[in-house]
């Protein structure tokens, strides 16, 4: 008797078998329209061809949703030289439609893989600084819908990078973006919020913070999100 796999085991083999047919280069007529269709209908790139959630966070980055590649063209013709990639696995026809566009028109395409519904890593965070001092700019980041990483991507540019205070980073992750601070991704705002509290308010600065006294669990532990929020947010809207 076959033994079956557990939930989490189908979820993960679900998971490897998108990737595996998406996670390589468009061949043909028929795998270009299948890429399409589910970027489309599959991944809703038909609301973000409508309204891409695209914004300047400053003069040399933006943020926005999943871009098509129309949209990518668009961009590279305001002198975009990088995409950064928020999403991580590479599971809809979006990421082959991307990586194809951007190849096309000279930008690099690059990933800085970020969770919406989880702590912040440590060390993700610690990494940013080295990262944004190699970002070739100007950049685009994006997520899936341009609300919730990409707003905490922005904020911590504007943070590390730009030295901003921490109430204007802030702001990136803001209802003006889609962002339901009282959902599950409502962790992002509690990550900083622990840092005015255990850090700012006794002049700790952000990056000595993250290494020396944020701790994931605690926050994971005592963060809790609203019933009504998360449902609209990964229910209705589906967010990733």
């Amino acid at each position: 008797m076959l033994n079956r796999l557990r939930p989490d085991e189908e979820r993960y083999a679900r998971r490897m078998a998108r990737i595996a047919r998406w996670d390589r280069p468009i061949e043909g007529r028929g795998q270009r329209l299948r890429a399409w269709a589910n970027m489309l209908l599959v991944d809703h790139g038909i609301f973000r061809l409508a309204y891409l959630n695209a914004h300047k966070v400053t003069p040399r980055l933006w943020r926005a949703a999943q871009p098509a590649p129309g949209q990518i063209a668009w961009f590279a013709s305001q002198g975009v030289k990088t995409i950064v990639n928020l999403r991580g696995g590479r599971e809809h026809g979006s990421w082959p439609l991307q990586r194809e566009a951007c190849e096309r028109h000279g930008i690099a395409l690059v990933d800085f893989v970020l969770r919406s519904r989880g702590a912040p890593e440590r060390e993700t965070i610690l990494g940013a600084e080295d990262f944004f001092a190699t970002l070739k700019e100007p950049a685009l980041v994006h997520c899936k819908s341009g609300a919730d990483r990409a707003g905490f991507f922005s904020a911590l540019y504007l943070l590390i990078h730009e030295k901003r205070p921490l109430d204007e980073a802030m702001r990136q992750l803001s209802l003006r973006y889609g962002h339901f601070r009282f959902a599950k991704t409502g962790i992002l705002d509690a990550f900083f919020d622990a840092y005015r509290s255990e850090g700012e308010a006794k002049g700790i600065a952000f990056l000595d913070w993250v290494r020396d006294i944020y701790d994931p669990q605690r926050l994971e532990s005592s963060f809790r999100p609203g019933f009504f929020s998360s449902l609209l947010a990964d229910r209705l809207i589906r967010r990733e």
